[in-house]
């Protein structure tokens, strides 16, 4: 369902030959737009809270990298030491979810707005949790001074889209376990650099990757 498409030859490689403006024209609402997908099927019926999240992409040494951070320890939340994107709940100041997307980023992160570039949206994720998750996707200058806010992150790291774009690197599996109410079939990273990517925010980093890959030929009905 999440897989990335096995027969596309030399994909990191491929990959790392995009620019800004190749990564928003496969952004397009066209291709990567239309209605949220669903961690947990019936989700849709439930009222919902929406919130976005931000995408950062830099390039270093000719390779595009995707900014991540790992939330601060908090005993009461659900998401605590998890790893994530900058982003949250939209508020109501916030006049869309770009708007929610580059404000919790300059919160968390330290990243002012005006470093983003960016590149557009792609379809939302609506949550066992009930939020529905916007991801924007941005490109910012690097090397970049970014400063965590402690209370909310603990650490900002990156890992390169061409590791996490290799099949090999991840898992698929029902959780929290097969016979359970909510078994949802939920993805697990291999780790990288001591940090594990699993969850929502894998969920979305597949389907990011997913709108990068190059359009697929027709098959030989010959």
């Amino acid at each position: 369902m999440y897989q990335i498409a096995k027969d596309v030859v030399d994909i990191p490689r491929r990959l790392d030959w995009l620019t800004c403006d190749h990564i928003r024209a496969r952004l397009r609402p066209e291709t990567c737009g239309g209605t949220p997908t669903e961690e947990l099927t019936g989700l849709a019926a439930a009222p919902v809270q929406r919130a976005a999240v931000l995408l950062p992409l830099y390039r270093l040494n000719g390779a595009w990298h995707l900014l991540f951070i790992r939330r601060a320890a908090h005993p009461r939340d659900r998401h605590s030491g998890e790893v994530g994107f900058p982003g949250g709940r939209r508020q109501a100041t916030d006049p869309d979810c770009v708007a929610t997307a580059l404000r919790e980023a300059r919160e968390e992160i330290g990243l002012a707005p005006e470093q983003v570039l960016l590149l557009g949206q792609f379809r939302p994720l609506l949550t066992v949790s009930e939020f529905l998750v916007t991801p924007v996707v941005g490109c910012i200058p690097w090397p970049q001074r970014l400063v965590p806010d402690s209370r909310e992150v603990a650490r900002i790291f990156s890992i390169p889209l061409a590791w996490l774009s290799n099949n090999a690197h991840y898992r698929i599996r029902p959780y929290p376990s097969a016979d359970h109410p909510q078994a949802r079939d939920v993805v697990f990273f291999d780790h990288y650099d001591d940090e594990l990517l699993w969850g929502v925010t894998a969920r979305i980093t597949l389907d990011f990757l997913r709108c990068l890959m190059p359009p697929q030929p027709p098959p030989d009905l010959g």
